[in-house]
């Protein structure tokens, strides 16, 4: 099942329920900020290549905030996350499946939590199974890379009980939530995410204190 579609969808509604200048857990971005993210990502190759190469960041950064400056009133923004929620253009890469599910299962999951969990009340949704499982098999992927600034091992564990080494090391700590939850401490929200972890209390507290996410 193709889960991205409606994933945009969840994430363009709760944009709009938040409207322009809330919070989120982005760093130095409100929502339309993220918004502004979101809708160049598909359109703009410079954008793009901003979010790889470091070369390019400054004047992603820069396109970013001039795009989100005109959408700080309601109109301008529902204007714009209304043209993210359309979906890539026609001769976008995005328009395949398989590279639409690659670059923005994950992506889309963690900015509407970037959104949601930056109120000082929020919850954790009921996920269907196949998606949890989809975002499952998304994180495994990436596991190894989101914790390469970890001096530890790493075992990502779900209480139903599947479990994967992200990284092997002498000492190790594992973390233990759903996967959503610990998709949110995999990139770096590790504030917000709804994880335990079982491992020596010295290795514990240097994981806590360690760099995580892209």
């Amino acid at each position: 099942m193709h889960f991205v579609d409606p994933s945009r969808e969840v994430l363009a509604e709760t944009l709009l329920a938040a409207g322009p200048g809330a919070d989120t857990l982005c760093s130095g971005w409100r929502t339309q900020e993220l918004a502004a993210h979101l809708y160049l990502r598909e359109r703009n190759a410079g954008v793009g290549l901003g979010l790889i190469l470091r070369a390019f960041a400054r004047a992603s950064d820069s396109t970013t905030r001039k795009v989100a400056a005109k959408a700080s009133t309601p109109e301008s923004y529902t204007k714009l996350v209304e043209q993210f929620r359309s979906g890539p253009p026609a001769l976008s890469p995005m328009r395949i499946k398989a590279v639409d599910e690659s670059a923005n299962l994950i992506e889309y999951f963690v900015h509407t939590e970037d959104v949601r969990r930056a109120s000082d009340r929020w919850a954790p949704r009921a996920l269907d199974e196949e998606y949890s499982q989809a975002l499952w098999d998304e994180l495994i992927k990436r596991a190894a890379l989101l914790y390469r600034g970890v001096d530890l091992g790493i075992v990502l564990v779900q209480p139903s009980g599947p479990r994967h080494v992200a990284k092997r090391a002498p000492v190790s700590v594992a973390i233990v939530g759903a996967p959503g939850e610990l998709l949110m401490h995999a990139f770096g929200r590790t504030d917000h995410a709804l994880v335990t972890f079982e491992g020596q209390q010295d290795a514990v507290a240097l994981l806590k204190s360690a760099e995580i996410g892209l």
